[in-house]
């Protein structure tokens, strides 16, 4: 736990550990995220205040632009995997993957405590994870996600996206 000036330890928030699915069949993919936040004040730039999610209709009436804090890096990744089985479940479709998510709340801290979890989970939560998906990452600009495939030196492979 990290300490205070005054030695006062500060308890970590809980990592979100989340499966749906466990057909053998299916590969397991462990998504992970992450909804902690640098800090923000309005005078930053933010025409809105930064920590209430604000909507503001785009260019077209189909178009929703949400602002906040937190949308894109990492909020936004997070509920989209999370709408993604909402969305198999919602339609009564079997999923093609076991889900297994990691989310965390201390990542913009250098992810305190989490390397102690995932030792500690090595053999148990994670070990049959086929594959990890990291949804923390950069767009290319405003309209061009970037699809990474390697972080960290950890992990590299090749994906084919048509």
């Amino acid at each position: 736990s990290p300490q205070l000036l005054d030695g006062q330890d500060l308890p970590l928030p809980p990592v979100i550990l989340g499966e749906l699915g466990k057909d053998p069949q299916n590969p397991t993919i462990c998504f992970y995220g992450h909804v902690d936040v640098q800090p923000a004040k309005k005078e930053d730039g933010w025409n809105t205040d930064p920590y209430t999610l604000t909507e503001i209709n785009g260019m077209f009436i189909f178009i929703r632009n949400l602002y906040g804090r937190g949308a894109t890096d990492n909020k936004g990744p997070v509920l989209a995997w999370i709408n993604a089985v909402e969305t198999f479940r919602a339609l009564k479709l079997a999923m093609p993957v076991n889900f297994k998510f990691v989310i965390e709340g201390m990542e913009e801290a250098g992810s305190l405590g989490l390397e102690k979890l995932l030792e500690e989970e090595s053999q148990c939560f994670f070990s049959d994870v086929d594959y990890i998906v990291i949804s923390d990452n950069l767009w290319l600009s405003n309209k061009k996600p970037a699809l990474t495939y390697g972080s960290r030196g950890n992990a590299c492979f090749f994906v084919e996206v048509k």
